[in-house]
């Protein structure tokens, strides 16, 4: 039995969105993140079951992401958290993304918005190192 103990949702933005929420997203990046002549693939969500966390499950998913990224054309891999997810800034750290923005949220920093990004070139797959195995679902 296959079990998903974590997973990954993304899909590419572009200049010409015609989602509300796109287009907000695509605004707030637009001077942080080139969009002309590229493809951005934007990781809307992602996460890996408390109980399996730390074991290398999201790295494999990350590292497959890009594989994949890489080989389909994007140029960058774009994510956004909250400043409270200190787990997951930690991972995306580790996995050298890089802040491109921070939205500070007045009431509460804890709620404040990061963007990270992280620019997709072939030696970025001689850094990869997960041993875990990955498996596609499909739709």
């Amino acid at each position: 039995m296959v079990i998903p103990v974590s997973f990954k949702v993304a899909h590419e933005i572009r200049l010409d969105e015609s989602e509300p929420k796109l287009i907000d997203l695509v605004a707030r990046l637009r001077e942080h993140i080139r969009f002309e002549g590229r493809r951005i693939l934007y990781t809307w969500i992602g996460g890996t079951r408390s109980d399996w966390r730390g074991q290398g499950h999201f790295r494999a998913l990350t590292e497959q992401q890009e594989e994949w990224a890489i080989q389909n054309g994007f140029d960058e891999v774009v994510v956004k958290t909250k400043n409270k997810f200190y787990e997951m800034r930690s991972t995306l750290d580790n996995l050298r993304f890089e802040v491109v923005k921070y939205e500070r949220n007045e009431a509460d920093n804890a709620e404040s918005k990061v963007y990270l990004s992280k620019r997709l070139v072939p030696e970025l797959l001689e850094r990869h190192r997960s041993t875990r195995t990955v498996v596609q679902a499909t739709i």
